[in-house]
């Protein structure tokens, strides 16, 4: 019996399994790859295909990535594009019930962290799933709240019919490790191309529309955070802003999240408070700088290109939109 197909349970009886694709995007990957890569293969459940999908790394992502047994895709620096380079992965290597797609960043936390995200596949309604994400050891109070609140213990499946109570909440999601039934995946077209982010909420929102139900599965973890300046939270909300501009069907059917913004602020005010509250100024600031930069991202198209380009950051999307 082949054994990407088959697996034996503690009854040693054997077990029909998903076949799964691992998806890795990457441009320099920098200090966590080796980690990446050393906890894929500690991975118990089998892995029918790894791609990685590297558009110009000057440093020893792709070597270290081909050591690891990774099937090698190239694109231009210039034609990356969030959707779109993922889609190019799959349609080159399609064959799998399961595409899981991680970040360069995303570490998986432990041996069983695929097994816990394909087992969700198990409800046949489920086309798409997410991970819990950990704040990294070295990760800073306000980057750590982020994670804890974001991504909670506790999963849950959530469908159309609960936007009501949700709102936009009810599609998040998250490229730094999410999964996709390949069936629910293509009965939607698959990613966008050209988005300037958010092509898994997008591909989320689409599945969800169709019937489908997203899963959180909080048992399957991993480490990823960022410490963001204050710049860097001003430019991501910018872009987060234009997301919204750019795809208004998103919070038409799923409506606003603005009682989650309000919950998650002074959960923030309490968090940093308990652990180092001289950092309470910064709170504010980041506070200020996300709001702003959400609202610039609204209009921007009052906008010159040259500061859309200086506001976002994903500065690559303006060299290739109107």
């Amino acid at each position: 019996m082949d054994p990407l197909k088959s697996l034996k349970n503690e009854h040693n009886v054997f077990l029909v399994l998903k076949t799964v694709n691992i998806y890795i995007p990457t441009f320099n990957a920098g200090s966590r790859w080796e980690a990446v890569l050393q906890a894929l293969n500690r991975q118990t459940y089998p892995m029918n295909c790894r791609i990685l999908v590297d558009s110009g790394s000057s440093d020893n992502t792709v070597a270290a990535a081909k050591d690891a047994g990774f099937q090698v895709l190239r694109v231009d620096s210039a034609d990356f594009d969030h959707g779109g380079t993922r889609q190019f992965a799959i349609e080159r290597f399609p064959e799998a019930d399961i595409y899981v797609f991680f970040t360069q960043d995303a570490v998986p936390a432990d041996a069983d962290t695929l097994t816990h995200i394909v087992q969700v596949f198990d409800d046949p309604e489920v086309g798409i799933a997410y991970g819990r994400q950990l704040p990294n050891p070295d990760a800073t109070v306000l980057e750590a709240h982020a994670r804890l609140y974001n991504y909670s213990s506790k999963g849950y499946i959530r469908q159309l019919r609960d936007a009501d109570k949700y709102g936009v909440k009810t599609i998040f999601c998250s490229n730094s490790f999410a999964a996709y039934r390949r069936v629910a995946f293509e009965r939607v077209g698959g990613f966008p191309k050209n988005t300037i982010m958010g092509e898994d909420v997008i591909t989320a929102g689409n599945l969800v529309r169709k019937g489908w139900k997203i899963a959180y599965a909080a048992t399957a973890c991993v480490y990823h955070s960022h410490d963001y300046t204050l710049g860097q939270e001003f430019a991501r909300y910018f872009d987060i802003g234009v997301f919204h501009r750019l795809t208004p069907w998103i919070i038409e059917t799923f409506g606003h999240a603005n009682r989650e913004g309000l919950k998650y602020a002074k959960s923030e005010i309490s968090y940093v408070g308990r652990h180092n509250p001289l950092l309470l100024p910064k709170v504010g600031c980041s506070f200020f700088a996300k709001w702003f930069g959400y609202q610039l991202g609204l209009r921007y198209r009052m906008l010159p290109l040259n500061l859309r380009r200086a506001f976002s950051m994903h500065k690559r999307y303006w060299d290739k939109s109107l």
